[in-house]
């Protein structure tokens, strides 16, 4: 009997929303490192907080980012070509003032006039060059083409039949590119764009989800939402303004039409708390301290953990050692993180032994009082790491005739993913009995089931926090060419 096998997915790929001077607009980008994010959305800057954290999350572990720009469409504009040199009208690839610092340059080849070759300037230092370009459509090397398919800078504001440039052209200056508005986190503007954006319905697999600096009411329900859709994890931040007595009395609290107030949501169990704000240096005003939102920080330390030791272990800690930064905003007391822990705020603390580390792995569900089996950030996230895995790891089924030998091929399946994650120490318990179990019978596939196509894979794991099992179910239609969205 045949086993497929079933592939571990990716556990902290971070999404960043926010706004920025530069970048593509309705898309997420992904960016591997810091210098990636530079060259695609314009590095740091001081109107906003998403190049800060950004930069955080790659200083504190993170090696992937999607980053969705937010701009206020109707005032941003782009930069042009001042001149057209007669031929190659050109344009900055998207919205921002940005684009008025990029020139332009081409050379006519002596061996051969009917090729140039094309180089874009960056505040006067050259930033791409692109070889033995063509006007003939059709050419390997059609200006068009190469241009709008491989610049990062610069596109064609009229594609239609350029004509040859002449000999060679001193730069040409873009010029007409504007910011448009800031859009702030709170701003009503912010929230209509973070609302809107089409680049969230459109965006591949992550796990992590920031908005530096959001800690609107309405949104972080809404962006909560987004993320049990996406079996991701929401890092909420405490507003600057929150204080520890505030927070050890009423809980997590968010800002509604400027004063604080407690969250609520549908999907708490998909969202962490983290208090209070970071001190760390600002690059663009010499490196003086500044308070930022803490998390980019910590969602650097979620993806350092799950590299060094899984998904299943908590990102807190005395190995969760914060990098990058100069202080806290305020000091913690044992006893006064023990009043925070208990309402479900992760506190960020400073120990003279350990440095300043992240204190607490409780998720927005994870309060004594809701008493759920959520409670904690890595029970949840393993449940949505098995989730992921185990929906994209059994598409196959739906090729399949839904019997008994389908169900067979599951649970061997499953239960060699499972097995595997067991070796590496994601579970509880001496034996693989007392760790994990896998159903997939005629118990729990009726024949109504199975008349409708529908195959149900039961998993139950038992996770390494003080808990009983977790059990998650998932759902495949089997023989049909469709699937079934996993109810969760």
């Amino acid at each position: 009997m045949n086993v497929e096998t079933i592939t571990e997915v990716p556990t902290s790929v971070a999404l960043f929303i926010g706004w920025s001077g530069q970048g593509p607009i309705g898309e997420a980008i992904l960016v591997q490192s810091f210098d990636a994010f530079q060259i695609r959305i314009g590095g740091i800057d001081s109107r906003s907080y998403l190049g800060y954290a950004v930069s955080q999350f790659f200083t504190n572990g993170g090696q992937q980012a999607y980053v969705v720009r937010l701009s206020d469409s109707a005032t941003a504009k782009t930069a042009q070509t001042a001149a057209a040199d007669g031929t190659l009208n050109l344009q900055a690839s998207n919205p921002g003032a940005w684009g008025n610092s990029l020139s332009v340059s081409v050379k006519v080849l002596t061996a051969n006039p009917a090729r140039f070759n094309l180089t874009v300037q960056q505040a006067g230092a050259v930033v791409e060059s692109f070889q033995n370009l063509s006007i003939t459509l059709g050419d390997p090397q059609y200006v068009v083409s190469v241009i709008d398919s491989q610049s990062q800078y610069v596109r064609f504001l009229n594609p239609a039949n350029p004509a040859m440039p002449s000999a060679t052209s001193a730069p040409v200056q873009l010029i007409g590119g504007s910011d448009g508005t800031v859009l702030h986190p709170g701003d009503g503007n912010f929230e209509a764009a973070l609302n809107a954006s089409a680049a969230l319905k459109h965006i591949g697999n992550f796990n992590l989800l920031c908005v530096p600096g959001e800690t609107d009411v309405a949104s972080i329900a809404a962006l909560e939402d987004f993320c049990f859709e996406k079996r991701a994890l929401l890092i909420i931040d405490s507003p600057a303004s929150a204080t520890t007595r505030g927070l050890a009395t009423n809980g997590p609290l968010g800002t509604q039409n400027g004063t604080l107030k407690p969250l609520t949501s549908q999907h708490p169990e998909n969202a962490a708390y983290y208090f209070p704000w970071v001190n760390a240096p600002d690059p663009l005003a010499n490196n003086t301290s500044k308070l930022f939102p803490p998390c980019g920080f910590v969602a650097g330390i979620y993806a350092s953990t799950d590299a060094s030791r899984g998904v299943w272990k908590a990102p807190a800690g005395i190995g969760a050692t914060l990098n990058g930064l100069t202080g806290l905003q305020y000091p913690l007391t044992d006893a006064e993180n023990a009043l925070l822990d208990a309402k479900a705020v992760n506190t960020l603390r400073h120990f003279q032994t350990y440095g300043n580390v992240v204190w607490g792995a409780r998720t927005q569900q994870g309060s004594d009082q809701a008493i759920s089996q959520w409670k904690y950030v890595p029970v949840r996230r393993l449940a949505l790491f098995l989730e992921s895995s185990l929906y994209q790891g059994t598409q196959w089924v739906v090729f399949e005739p839904n019997n008994e030998t389908l169900w067979a091929q599951i649970r061997l399946s499953v239960t060699a993913f499972l097995q595997n994650l067991f070796r590496k120490g994601a579970f509880q318990g001496a034996t693989a009995q007392q760790a994990y179990f896998v159903k997939c019978d005629a118990e729990n596939n009726p024949q109504a089931s199975v008349d409708l196509g529908i195959v149900n894979i039961t998993v139950g794991f038992a996770p390494l926090t003080p808990a009983e099992f977790v059990v998650i179910q998932i759902q495949q239609l089997a023989g049909t060419t469709s699937t079934s969205k996993n109810p969760h």
